[in-house]
């Protein structure tokens, strides 16, 4: 028996990093998996390989950055497969902005993937769950920098805060509909995302990852098969009643100062 064993699970921005994990951890555990994506390529490749692993797996392509994209993602799997119980909003926008040097278009990109997108597809996702009258399960992938964070990313923490502040509203409001929603504030992750990032905006070479590495308490950065195992736990019934939690998984302790 799988965690997630004939559930219809969406995880929105999943055709890489922690996404595309999620997927392959759900369908390990017995789920139906769609995952969205912008380009095609990645998303189809990623649902090929699942497919050969469990025969059902779909790729919906989508700009999250367009809410009524967001929101058609789940109408989407719902006339495929006539339901979402999990959705997972794993999409994120990572690109850098002071406060002094953000611009307009730069922190309106950042309110449409990392707070508009999740917002929407979370409607479009639990009217789904309040029309069957069934139980669901929302994991919002938040960051451990939405507590403050660095200074260069002055919109990304903006956005995601607020999605923090989603998470638990929503999670009040439903909670007597048995959907439960909850958030995980992950840290330093090694993806294809990051990767980008660090060689884009902060000229790291090839060895970036392991140059990291030492300088983190555990030696090693975030993995993305480890935060997804965590997120199946979320989505599952395994988890119990724990709803509206948005749980910091990092190796940075919060507060604490040498």
């Amino acid at each position: 028996m799988g965690l997630l064993d004939d559930k219809v699970v969406l995880v929105n921005g999943g055709s890489q990093g922690v996404g595309a994990a999620v997927a392959r951890a759900a369908v390990r555990e017995g789920a139906v998996v769609a995952v969205t994506g912008r380009r095609p390529e990645p998303g189809e490749a990623l649902v090929a390989e699942l497919t050969a692993a469990s025969g059902r797996a779909m790729f919906v392509r989508a700009d999250l950055a367009d809410a009524e994209q967001a929101k058609a993602s789940v109408t989407r799997v719902v006339e495929a497969h006539g339901r979402v119980d999990c959705l997972v909003n794993s999409a994120g926008l990572t690109s850098r902005g002071t406060l002094l040097d953000t611009t307009p278009e730069l922190f309106d990109q950042h309110v449409a993937i990392n707070l508009k997108a999740p917002f929407f597809a979370m409607q479009a996702a639990v009217a789904d769950m309040v029309r069957r009258e069934e139980p669901g399960t929302v994991v919002n992938i938040i960051t451990s920098s939405a507590h403050g964070g660095q200074p260069f990313l002055a919109p990304y923490v903006a956005a995601k805060a607020g999605l923090i502040g989603l998470t638990r509203n929503a999670a009040h409001a439903h909670r007597w509909d048995r959907i439960r929603i909850n958030g995980l504030n992950i840290g330093w992750t090694a993806t294809e995302g990051e990767d980008a990032t660090q060689r884009t905006f902060h000229g790291a070479g090839d060895d970036w990852r392991e140059q990291a590495a030492a300088r983190l308490p555990m030696g090693k950065l975030g993995q993305p098969d480890e935060i997804a195992d965590f997120v199946v736990l979320l989505l599952s019934d395994r988890s119990g009643v724990v709803t509206g939690s948005v749980i910091d998984w990092d190796q940075n302790v919060l507060g604490g100062l040498d």
